[in-house]
């Protein structure tokens, strides 16, 4: 696609291309960035605030830890598995100067999806919040785990308060079930440990591996997507390109109350801000609507990041249109289509427009974004970013005309290298440096792209990516389950939730058995909110479920 004819529809001033290579590496960055700004706060959780010079030295404390003391080397896999709290970019950037590979995983899941991602990754040590360590220690020996790294909510909040939440969670609100780790070592420990201690650079490059990010297939068992540092620098620059007009260095305040394990926040609000030498204010529970409401009141964001479900949860939530939004300069919008009611009302209520774009955790994950200067919501997801090419094309392979849909393929330096031990789906996907993103596209005559349905099966809750397969899988392990099938049905709370299909072998077997087997082996986005017995699922000639026609008929 030549973006020559596109010029109108980029902001002035954007650049078409960028350098992926203008940093080394994610360290480079990290080093570069604390030094410039290292007066600037970098992070704030729950009232306490890091600057970039404490951070760098943390870090550096944390990485010689990981060097010296558990004897890390690089390319080694690292786990980290905690919600947003200040001990995350600690442990986030020890380990990547370090030259490791960041495992990110999600606090919530089972044992089941953990003992799966951990044994895939081959990962040897974990940073886990000890409100999840009794999961990891039913799956560890199953793993090639040799280190454990336990945290607590308050640890980085000073010693008085720490200790207050710390405490609170675990004997007042019960929240920190009984675990049995051997070996294990507390995260302020082990920062004290490697203060005492001397780090030695490591050689990263660009090629390295920064991430393994897991996601879903249309097939087998989730995929670690690798990530390298060339990738994620590529579309850190690419984004900040598209927003260099918007925000001014050292001035601006991030709201991040997406997981930073999850590459949406990871890349545009820790690595883009960090650029910015920006604050992220790390919301750790953002599910308490009115605790939200009230940290945000405290402080004059200028930019706020997340997916429909959450927008639409703050402008229902008392208190929210009453908070100063005289700071605020964009709202981001992805992980899920932001949905016109919800856009225009963000906007009436704080005067901000919601930039939506569009991405996936194979681009690093961000692919297009709506130009900054649009005046209002309009549908689509914008423009394809500084040096991104996107071609549709047809289930001949044919480009499509203006106006007509076809599968959206994207080239550029954001894309992955591929996924992680798996050559052959590696290769159903990637052609040539082009990704088949698996999703259906139209340009407009403007050259702005619009989703309007997926190839894939997958199922999108709340931002999250859910594949059938999963879910299916999960379903036949119950005796009295003989078939299973599962599709996305639309829900008012979080875009699409997931409803299942069920061949009884057990004529028995009622709703509240799936919901039970389902609550021990997924994570509770992943969980069935309806079941539907039938006879005999749809099939096709050869075998072959027919989701098609079970959507049709809801």
């Amino acid at each position: 696609m030549e973006k020559i004819w596109l010029e109108k529809s980029y902001p002035p001033g954007v650049e078409f291309e960028i350098n992926p290579d203008t940093y080394k590496s994610l360290a480079d960055l990290f080093f570069k960035y604390t030094k410039l700004y290292k007066d600037n706060t970098a992070f704030i959780n729950m009232g306490a605030s890091i600057s970039y010079q404490e951070l760098a030295q943390q870090v550096t404390d944390f990485a010689a830890y990981l060097q010296r003391d558990l004897g890390l080397v690089k390319g080694d896999k690292f786990a980290i598995m905690i919600p947003n709290t200040l001990q995350y970019p600690i442990a986030l950037f020890g380990a990547l100067i370090s030259g490791l590979t960041v495992v990110n995983v999600n606090p919530l899941y089972t044992a089941r999806e953990l003992e799966h991602q951990l044994k895939d990754s081959g990962t040897k040590a974990i940073l886990v919040l000890e409100n999840f360590a009794h999961v990891l220690a039913t799956v560890i020996d199953k793993t090639e785990v040799k280190h454990v790294i336990t945290t607590g909510v308050g640890d980085r909040l000073g010693k008085i308060k720490g200790t207050l939440v710390n405490s609170v969670l675990k004997y007042v609100k019960k929240q920190v079930p009984a675990y049995n780790l051997s070996n294990t070592v507390k995260f302020n420990k082990a920062l004290a440990i490697g203060s005492k201690l001397s780090f030695t650079s490591v050689d990263v490059v660009g090629s390295d591996l920064a991430f393994l990010q897991y996601t879903g297939g249309t097939t087998g068992p989730a995929k670690g997507v690798m990530l390298t540092h060339r990738n994620m620098i590529a579309n850190l620059l690419q984004t900040n390109e598209m927003t260099r007009h918007v925000f001014s260095a050292g001035k601006e305040l991030m709201v991040t109350a997406l997981p930073l394990y999850h590459v949406y926040a990871l890349t545009s609000n820790c690595l883009c801000f960090m650029a910015y030498g920006g604050v992220n204010l790390l919301i750790t529970n953002p599910r308490d609507m009115v605790g939200f409401v009230k940290e945000l009141s405290k402080y004059p964001f200028t930019a706020i990041t997340g997916v429909n479900t959450l927008f639409n949860a703050l402008l229902h939530t008392p208190g929210f249109d009453k908070i100063d939004f005289s700071a605020l300069k964009l709202g981001f919008g992805g992980g899920m289509s932001v949905q016109r009611p919800v856009a225009e009302l963000w906007q009436k209520v704080t005067g901000v427009r919601l930039l939506e774009g569009y991405g996936l955790t194979e681009c690093s994950p961000t692919v297009t974004m709506n130009p900054y200067d649009q005046e209002s919501y309009d549908g689509t997801i914008g423009v394809p970013l500084s040096s991104t090419n996107i071609r549709l094309l047809d289930d001949d392979g044919k480009e499509v005309a203006i106006g007509e849909t076809g599968e959206m393929w994207v080239k550029g330096p954001q894309v992955m290298k591929g996924y992680f031990n798996r050559q052959a789906a590696t290769d159903e996907v990637l052609k040539d440096g082009w990704l088949a993103t698996g999703d259906i596209a139209t340009m407009d005559e403007k050259g702005l792209f619009k989703i309007v349905d997926r190839k894939k099966d997958m199922i999108i809750v709340s931002g999250f990516n859910v594949f059938p397969n999963e879910i299916e899988e999960v379903l036949v392990m119950h005796d009295g389950v003989l078939e299973a099938a599962a599709i996305a049905v639309p829900c008012e709370a979080t875009g699409e939730m997931v409803k299942v299909f069920i061949v009884r072998k057990d004529p028995d077997l009622a709703e509240q058995d799936i919901f039970d087997h389902c609550k021990e082996l997924l994570t509770n986005y992943k969980r069935p909110k309806m079941v539907e017995f039938m006879d005999e699922l749809p099939k096709s000639n050869v075998g072959k479920v027919l989701r098609k026609e079970l959507r049709s008929s809801n």
